[in-house]
């Protein structure tokens, strides 16, 4: 299936506007698709290889997929905006794809890369935003070196289906650790393994597969989870 980008400004309280790129199938979105807003990491933007790669897939299958950029990295930043302004920024994105006039989606998913995915679990958990299912590609479970406290006080108050991503070696989710503490989520989550896979998912030089492979299975994945009839 053909897939249009469609290139926009977000407005956000007391910041400056934030791009966003909306992916959707050409022959146009079915609002019982899935419809996702798709946050990225700390240490990138929404133009990250495996965000659009997710988001031009996701859109090929008939969903919906809106990446945007954080106040700092529009600014071409590197540090981080504050908790509060990075929560004004995902119940913006949230809010903007959801009352879209053109695609007007009923089914929401609220994913990101690490510090995307951090920020709108916690929104989650407050009751901030009100997806119907979550997707965590790398979630920041704890700082290097201290797996022994780990950020997840907020996982019990999760109460939708999640898939979460985990690499192997992961230096800031330790398998073992995530492992014990998903288990404070309500509902069981899926949580699927890359073997060799740092927190961005890359792989090790004397990998036998490809940066490209990664990024297919966590498309694909994705996808046959979507694609899962949940509760």
């Amino acid at each position: 299936m053909s897939v249009i980008e469609i290139q926009a400004k977000m407005q956000i309280p007391d910041s400056k506007p934030v791009s966003v790129v909306i992916n959707a199938p050409e022959a146009g979105f079915r609002p019982e698709k899935w419809a996702m807003v798709l946050a990225h990491g700390a240490g990138n933007d929404m133009n990250h290889s495996m965000l659009a790669n997710l988001a031009e897939g996701l859109a090929a299958q008939g969903h919906l997929v809106m990446r945007f950029n954080f106040p700092y990295r529009e600014e071409g930043k590197k540090r981080p905006d504050g908790q509060k302004t990075l929560e004004k920024a995902w119940i913006a994105a949230f809010k903007y794809l959801k009352n879209h006039p053109h695609f007007r989606p009923q089914n929401m998913i609220a994913a990101g890369k690490s510090m995307g995915g951090r920020v709108a679990s916690q929104l989650q958990a407050s009751g901030a935003i009100d997806p119907k299912r979550m997707i965590f590609y790398g979630f920041p479970l704890h700082a290097p070196g201290k797996k022994d406290e780990p950020r997840s006080s907020h996982f019990k108050d999760i109460n939708v289906p999640t898939l979460f991503f985990a690499g192997t070696r992961d230096s800031l989710c330790d398998l073992d650790a995530l492992q014990k503490n998903l288990v404070q989520l309500p509902l069981e989550p899926a949580l699927e393994i890359v073997e060799g896979g740092d927190h961005s998912f890359k792989l090790p030089k004397n990998a036998d597969r490809d940066r490209q492979s990664v990024q297919d299975e966590l498309l694909e994945k994705t996808i046959a989870w979507l694609d899962r009839p949940i509760g």
